[in-house]
C-alpha cells in the first residue's frame, strides 16, 4: 500500500483542509472518538490512523484482545476517511472549506473485513486508500496493523459519494 495511479498529478492539501477532516473525523463523528481513533497522515493516495489500546476495547479478556467491532469499525471509518482524501484532491479548484462540506452525502454501501491475526498490541495502525472514485461509488481497501507493523486484519469497503 498505497496503490500507484500513474495519472494523477502530485497534490498537496493545505493545513486549515486537514485541520477540517481531522476536525470532522475525530470530533464531529463523536463515535470515532469513543475508539479514540486519531488520524496520523492524510494525503490524496493513503490516510493512516491510530487507536491505542484500552480496557474499555478488549473483546476477549483472557488475552486483552481488542474487539472485532472496533476493528471493523476503525477500518469502515478510515475508508470513508480516504475516500473523503480522493474527494478532496479531485477538487483542488475549489477552497478548503467548500471541499470539507461535499462529503454530506458520504455513506457505507459494503464492508468486508477478514481477521488474520488476533488483535494483541498495545497500539493499532490503520490504513486506508481509494481504489477507484466515480462518480457515485468509490472503493477503497484498509488494514489493520499492530505495533510491530504485523498485518491483523484487511478490509474493503464501497462507499457511496453522491
Amino acid at each position: 500500500m498505497p496503490h500507484a495511479n500513474k495519472k494523477s498529478a502530485v497534490v498537496e492539501f493545505e493545513p486549515e483542509f486537514i485541520a477540517g477532516l481531522k476536525d470532522i473525523f475525530e470530533n464531529m463523528i463523536v463515535f470515532n472518538r469513543t475508539l479514540g481513533l486519531k488520524i496520523t497522515q492524510v494525503t490524496p493516495q493513503l490516510v493512516v490512523g491510530r487507536i491505542d489500546m484500552r480496557h474499555e476495547l478488549v473483546g476477549h479478556p483472557a488475552y486483552n484482545r481488542i474487539h472485532g467491532g472496533v476493528i471493523s469499525a476503525g477500518l469502515d471509518a478510515m475508508g470513508g476517511l480516504a475516500v473523503m482524501a480522493a474527494i478532496g484532491a479531485r477538487h483542488m479548484d475549489d477552497s478548503p472549506l467548500e471541499r470539507l462540506h461535499r462529503f454530506s452525502k458520504l455513506g457505507t454501501i459494503d464492508l468486508r473485513i477478514d481477521y488474520l491475526r488476533p488483535g494483541i498490541s498495545d497500539h493499532f495502525e490503520l490504513r486506508a486508500e481509494v481504489m477507484r472514485l466515480g462518480s457515485r461509488v468509490a472503493s477503497t481497501r484498509m488494514e489493520f496493523l499492530g505495533a510491530d507493523g504485523k498485518l491483523m486484519s484487511t478490509g474493503s469497503g464501497a462507499y457511496i459519494v453522491s
